[in-house]
């Protein structure tokens, strides 16, 4: 994926190009340009990777509605943990609260478990989850 990469960077000259492992996400102010690059980019990982597009996971829309990223939701100028996203991570904590509880797992193993999770919502516009999270998991101890 390298060699997309670099085309998408250098020889497509886009700017604002984010991938994680075979997502990646293509912000322009132009739908037009965007429309049209659609089909560069198919006949670039086609060409070069062997490599096709999903039909139906290709999305052009304004960027004001979000881009639902990686498990987050991400707008011009902040970011949110997707809902999906934050209900799995309660549900866990609250499985793992449940093994601690029954001697399953150490104080450490469940401390780096949220630990974790807090770690991801750092990413996010999540302040007010955190700490609820911090009060709420920290009495479990």
């Amino acid at each position: 994926m390298n060699e997309f990469d670099q085309c998408v960077k250098h020889e497509l000259s886009i700017k604002y190009y984010a991938r994680y492992t075979d997502d990646f996400v293509i912000v322009l102010d132009s739908k037009l340009y965007l429309e049209q690059l659609v089909s560069i980019i198919e006949e670039v990982l086609c060409d070069r990777l062997k490599l096709s597009l999903h039909p139906e996971k290709v999305w052009i829309q304004s960027c004001y509605s979000g881009l639902d990223f990686l498990g987050y939701v991400i707008f011009p100028h902040h970011r949110l943990m997707r809902v999906r996203t934050r209900k799995r991570m309660l549900k866990k904590l609250e499985y793992r609260v449940k093994e601690y509880q029954q001697g399953f797992i150490t104080e450490y193993s469940f401390n780096q478990s949220l630990q974790s999770y807090l770690g991801a919502l750092s990413h996010a516009d999540a302040y007010k989850i955190s700490r609820d999270l911090r009060n709420r998991f920290w009495v479990c101890k």
